[in-house]
């Protein structure tokens, strides 16, 4: 995740960097140092703050379950996490769902992956400051 769009997700949860801190639970110091691009925004914090928008942007949980989405297979959905705790809504969150039929080896590369998702888009495709691109 880039500094700025960081930023934007904080301007977009209406919160100032002290009141995004606590609700992190991180130091002030954290937050302007992801801000500034002095430190590399850690994988968990990154994974928290899109949480946080997703329940602000989709508060009612009225989306499309991600295995109607992409059409799974009965036999993929055995096997999927999201699919065992029904969160058709979070598998951009749950680690360990087998996208197009593979788990993914990091965060790093599930965000990759999730960020071409229609179901990660429906979340955040009509917001300012998306996380597109990393």
């Amino acid at each position: 995740m880039e500094p700025c769009t960081f930023k934007n997700l904080r301007t977009r949860l209406d919160k100032t960097q002290k009141e995004l801190a606590q609700l992190l639970g991180i130091s002030i110091k954290a937050i302007h140092s992801y801000e500034q691009g002095w430190r590399k925004i850690p994988h968990h914090v990154e994974r928290q703050l899109l949480f946080l928008l997703s329940r602000l942007v989709n508060p009612n949980k009225n989306s499309k379950d991600c295995w109607d989405i992409n059409q799974c297979p009965e036999y993929r959905l055995e096997k999927c996490p999201a699919w065992e705790f029904k969160a058709g809504d979070l598998c951009w969150f749950i680690n360990g769902t087998n996208c197009n039929g593979k788990t993914h080896n990091s965060w790093a590369d599930k965000m990759e992956a999730c960020r071409n998702c229609p179901v990660f888009a429906q979340f955040f495709e009509n917001e300012e400051g998306t996380p597109n691109h990393g």
